[in-house]
């Protein structure tokens, strides 16, 4: 793969082992964050549609996961939950965090929470986010004309380049620090026509908002879609060799594969799955950038590298071009991005790390995107108030070793409904509503999902007749996920006593109401 001329410089000679927990020498961590790269997007996870040998690798040189779950169906409260450890249920003062965040939105983590960036930087680490960061910029109403602070860097990140919002929406530049590439003071970013030019393409790359941005045109000028990817890894790649010679962590959240599908040009027809599947090669081509300069640094030895993402695949026309094609982005589970149905945040989780985890396994155990708090407090030699740690749960015992015991009893699941707030607890999983709580447009439409899109992909559910809820259907919904993986039967009037249970222990996470917090901050009165 030939993204760009790699900035690497070889210490062959160096030769950095793996070292014991004890050692004073802190592993570096690499966590690479996919958008929208579903369960069954990868080759190590049955795919045959496209190509995706680097990540393969990595899962035969390390541990694959099989039950790992995204901290949302949806992008932006994945992200959050990712950094902070805490269920998106708990953000925005207790209203939750659901759906994409918006032009406008401020910065959605609270300075003062303990994020991943900052829990590496306490421990002396350099710390930098190379990617699409999508979790609000400033206070009050984003000011796109002034430095965007607070943002990645007042949560502890000492660097970030990357896309400010997402790669289908506006606005289309890329940000530095605290500021737009190529920002001009006499070119201001204006919200209204006419709107600068950006790239555009067509129907079989999946929507792209029209730009309704005007002004900044050198800044609108950098921002190639086609060149994202490789801009990116480029960025990650320099920065890893300019940090080698301390401990860094890289949070690298990549655009890809999200719509719009616009991978290189040399990219574009490499897969069987059409620019859905050739997007997803040039990700894999990105990870494999990365391993190289690891290892050219004479870093690989002595660096944990994570490859996981945000939330389960979108059935979008991407997805669905590429499901005619023969793929099947979430494998054989119900569901898709969006949903809290498996398929919408059961996602790939692949971990390396050189004599400490055993290579070519394969675990079981139940975890989220919020244990990569506790998990790397715990690499790191460091120990964090449980509050610090929010819903964060230690699982470097399921990276390393191979427990008896489950580490996690209970997981929320956050789809990008409220209504749909739902709980795994051991082999059950309750979903307090019908349908998925997410996306329900039929096939065709950018917005699929739900029963339509179920039935359409051959998914069997006996809640579901010719892609519609039954009439007679229960009004909420269990799984036997031991059982009964990929969803296929409810078994909620077969099981009143567990539904009691799981009823009982959703409500201690549920939303808190406008009347209570009135209540609860009169009583701190």
């Amino acid at each position: 793969m030939k993204l760009l001329k790699l900035k690497c410089i070889g210490w062959a000679g160096l030769g950095l082992a793996a070292l014991a927990f004890a050692a004073p020498e802190q592993p570096n961590v690499v966590l690479v964050f996919a958008d929208d790269l579903g369960y069954g997007d990868l080759g190590c996870y049955g795919a045959t549609r496209v190509k995706t040998p680097n990540i393969d690798k990595l899962a035969t040189e390390g541990r694959r996961f099989t039950d790992a779950h995204s901290a949302s169906a949806v992008c932006t409260p994945s992200r959050y939950g990712l950094l902070t450890g805490e269920y998106p249920v708990r953000g925005n003062g207790g209203k939750g965090i659901w759906g994409p965040c918006g032009h406008f939105q401020p910065l959605l983590i609270d300075t003062n929470k303990l994020t991943l960036a900052q829990l590496f930087k306490n421990k002396g680490y350099a710390t930098a986010a190379i990617g699409k960061w999508h979790l609000g910029f400033g206070t009050g109403k984003t000011d796109w004309n002034k430095p965007l602070r607070p943002g990645p860097l007042e949560l502890g990140f000492d660097y970030y380049f990357g896309v400010p919002k997402v790669n289908s929406g506006y606005p289309y530049v890329y940000v530095e620090n605290h500021g737009i590439v190529g920002y001009d003071p006499n070119d201001p970013v204006v919200f209204n026509p006419p709107f600068s030019e950006t790239t555009t393409y067509g129907p079989e790359a999946g929507n792209k908002s029209p730009n309704r941005v005007g002004g900044a045109k050198k800044a609108h000028a950098l921002y190639d879609d086609e060149k994202t990817g490789a801009l990116l890894t480029e960025k990650a790649v320099e920065w890893i060799t300019q940090n080698r010679e301390k401990p860094f962590f890289l949070y690298f959240p990549t655009t890809n594969i999200h719509h719009p599908f616009t991978p290189g040009p040399q990219f574009k027809g490499s897969s069987q799955a059409g620019l859905y599947g050739d997007f997803i090669q040039e990700f894999d081509g990105m990870v494999g950038e990365l391993v190289k300069c690891l290892e050219q640094n004479g870093l690989a030895d002595n660096t944990l590298i994570i490859v996981t993402s945000d939330n389960g695949g979108m059935f979008n026309t991407g997805g669905q071009d590429a499901f005619a094609a023969g793929h099947r982005q979430n494998g054989d589970l119900l569901g898709f991005k969006f949903g809290v149905w498996e398929g919408g945040h059961r996602i790939p989780f692949i971990a390396k790390w050189p004599g400490k985890i055993k290579p070519g396994t394969v675990s079981s155990q139940l975890i989220s995107g919020v244990d990569m708090l506790a998990t790397c407090a715990a690499i790191t030699g460091q120990t964090v108030e449980k509050k610090q740690l929010a819903d964060s749960i230690n699982v470097l015992p399921a990276l390393v070793g191979d427990p008896a015991t489950p580490l996690r009893e209970t997981l929320v699941l956050c789809p990008n409904k409220p209504t749909h707030l739902s709980v795994r607890k051991g082999r059950w999983v309750y979903i307090p509503a019908q349908g998925a709580g997410g996306f329900n447009g039929k096939p065709g439409v950018h917005a699929a999902g739900g029963p339509a899109c179920a039935s359409f992909v051959g998914n069997v559910n006996s809640d579901i007749e010719n892609g519609k809820i039954k009439k007679n259907a229960p009004p909420a919904q269990l799984y036997d996920l031991v059982k009964d993986v990929n969803q296929t039967q409810n078994v909620y009037n077969q099981f009143p006593e567990v539904v009691q249970e799981m009823e009982a222990l959703l409500a201690t996470y549920q939303p808190v109401k406008a009347d209570a917090r009135k209540a609860r901050r009169n009583k701190e009165k």
